[in-house]
């Protein structure tokens, strides 16, 4: 790498070719020295440091947005999983760096980053948005101290979070009678019947039932295994070419098979007799279905790729069944009629049906939350309970799921009054 020196008015500067940087050639000036050997010298001082480090910035000179985009880079893309990426994303483009993209990352301080926090509970930002903006923002700045040594300390360390009251999550528990109500909406023949009664009967995530192939159920013994999830992404491994410039919108998108949330999200849960029936139906269904279509029906294959930590991802590429293809084929439960994948964005018909003709709240969830409570109301094992719904804690299932309802709390009351009848008489 070369370099030299050349005076500008009355002082000497100098400078030298860092090569192509996103297409554009890119180099390193400095000036205000008073003699020509000055500035040679801190040419060669500054090359050696280049090389050495490989940095064409100054790190207190770089902006909050420049560092953003470099903390994802190094950071984010390698570590997090891409809904996460994608959570991140959102945030800094759509708060931090609106916010604080054109200070120097040197310039936020203490009182610049609580006037921002306090500024969000004035907007009306609820407390869970408000930890979750602040908390991309720590993370931020806690690897501009280390490794990176951009700074000294991270300003958030000082930072409180404002006192908000915290609303109490709706968790949507339907009734028996409201159940029914849906699954009359959206009998066998419906393609959004058997997602409702995977949910209801076993009380997957959505991303969990969405995900399941034939291959996942085992309708002789009975059993779903669950392995793997459904994310929806774009081609590639670059999260941000999946995003417009609001960081709202994703582009050339295709749904992806990818390890489940959690190791303990893995299992395999036994189901009942009435949902075994509809799956038998469905299986007869779905293969009469593809008679009917032939070349016509829509089939799906599996192509492997990688995503941004270099972790083998699969690609679902849906086809007409005449168009050959060497990829692999994949057989998934939760299909149209024509062969045609029901994914949770199509699922997102059945809950406005649900909710303007039924008048019902309804969301996927609160299939999960109605199973999870008739089993706890019934008397099951909670750990049982916490390894069929894949919590990776037990603390997760008593806090979410064990919980004051009309039916226990009247429960308690005749067992207690059983217990003294039992002792005084």
């Amino acid at each position: 790498m070369k370099g030299s020196v050349r005076k500008r008015g009355n002082t000497w500067s100098y400078y030298f070719d860092l090569g192509t940087v996103n297409g554009k050639r890119q180099k390193k000036e400095k000036g205000g020295f008073h003699t020509k050997k000055e500035a040679e010298a801190a040419l060669a001082k500054a090359i050696t440091e280049y090389n050495r480090a490989g940095q064409i910035f100054e790190p207190s000179e770089i902006t909050v947005a420049d560092y953003l985009d470099q903390w994802y880079d190094l950071y984010c893309k390698p570590n997090l999983k891409y809904n996460t990426q994608i959570g991140y994303l959102r945030i800094m483009e759509g708060h931090l760096k609106p916010r604080f993209g054109h200070y120097r990352l040197k310039a936020l301080t203490p009182a610049v980053l609580q006037e921002y926090a306090n500024d969000l509970k004035m907007n009306g930002f609820s407390k869970s948005h408000l930890k979750g903006i602040l908390s991309v923002l720590g993370a931020a700045m806690n690897y501009a101290v280390e490794p990176l040594h951009y700074i000294t300390d991270s300003p958030m360390r000082y930072v409180k979070i404002p006192k908000i009251e915290k609303k109490p999550r709706e968790r949507i528990i339907l009734t028996l009678d409201e159940w029914q109500q849906i699954i009359n909406c959206f009998p066998a023949g419906s393609r959004f019947h058997i997602p409702l009664m995977i949910g209801f009967y076993t009380g997957l995530r959505i991303s969990e039932a969405f995900a399941l192939t034939w291959d996942d159920i085992d309708l002789e013994n009975r059993t779903i295994t669950v392995s793997k999830q459904i994310v929806k992404r774009n081609f590639g491994s670059d999260v941000r070419k999946a995003m417009d410039t609001h960081g709202k919108k994703e582009l050339k998108s295709s749904w992806y098979f990818t390890s489940t949330k959690t190791p303990s999200s893995e299992r395999t849960i036994p189901f009942g007799e009435t949902l075994y029936k509809a799956l038998k139906a469905e299986h007869i269904t779905q293969k009469k279905n593809e008679l009917k279509y032939s070349e016509f029906y829509t089939i799906h294959v599996l192509k492997k790729e990688l995503d941004e930590k270099g972790a083998e991802i699969s690609r679902i590429i849906p086809v007409q069944k005449c168009v050959c293809s060497d990829l692999p084929r994949v057989h998934m439960v939760c299909i149209a009629e024509n062969g045609e994948y029901t994914s949770t964005d199509s699922f997102k018909y059945c809950s406005r049906v649900i909710h303007k003709e039924l008048m019902l709240a309804f969301d996927y969830h609160s299939l999960r939350h109605t199973h999870a409570t008739i089993l706890i109301e019934s008397g099951a094992n909670i750990k049982d309970v916490q390894t069929r719904l894949g919590h990776s804690n037990i603390q997760t299932t008593l806090q979410t799921y064990v919980h004051d309802t009309e039916k226990m709390a009247s429960e308690s009351v005749d067992l207690f009054e059983q217990a003294v009848s039992l002792k005084t008489s």
